[in-house]
């Protein structure tokens, strides 16, 4: 027969309670002050700096994230999330040319304030990365076939031209949104009918 199991005290289990309440906490804090940081200074964020912004210790942030590399990956992670929900948006839009439009100058805008989606996504995920240029190459080829776009326009002219600007403007720190954007609409231009 086994032992019955025995109980917290209703005060220690409150207080374990609060305590996984206020880890929960630091995780989101931890979360929000990393996107920050890095979306500021790309990989040359550390952790100390996530640390100080979300107002805890580095131990802290430690406990969520074992390795500035998992951080890293967390912060990819909401990227890509953000990135797939944005593509999936555009794939149920009617008007093909005009939710590419719109997809390609949101892309830049993100892209002009912040670094993680510049030098962390790209890299990260390489399986999601071909998934979510598969989803755009079908809203490229929907375009197309519209006539909005010149007939023999790739998806891969959409990658090499938009990561071609995207690298030289981080490269040259260029973090104003509307220039990012008037590179998009000179792609889109250059590759119209």
């Amino acid at each position: 027969m086994s032992q019955p199991q025995p109980t917290l005290p209703a005060s220690l289990d409150d207080d374990w309670s609060a305590r996984r309440a206020d880890a929960r906490r630091n995780h989101e804090k931890i979360i929000t002050s990393a996107l920050e940081v890095f979306a500021e200074r790309g990989l040359a964020a550390t952790v100390p700096e996530v640390a100080r912004r979300a107002g805890v210790g580095k131990a802290t942030v430690y406990r969520s994230f074992a390795t500035k590399a998992d951080l890293i990956e967390a912060v990819a992670e909401y990227q890509l999330r953000w990135m797939e929900h944005r593509i999936a948006q555009a794939l149920a839009e009617p008007d093909a040319y005009q939710a590419l439009t719109t997809l390609m100058g949101d892309l830049a805008e993100r892209l002009a304030g912040d670094r993680v989606l510049a030098e962390i996504v790209p890299a990260s995920f390489e399986a999601r990365n071909r998934n979510l240029l598969t989803e755009i190459e079908a809203l490229v080829n929907a375009a197309r076939e519209q006539g909005s776009l010149r007939p023999e326009v790739t998806v891969k002219d959409f990658q090499i031209l938009f990561g071609g600007y995207s690298r030289q403007l981080v490269a040259m720190e260029i973090r104003d949104p509307a220039v990012w954007r008037r590179y998009s609409e000179l792609l889109l231009k250059a590759l119209s009918t």
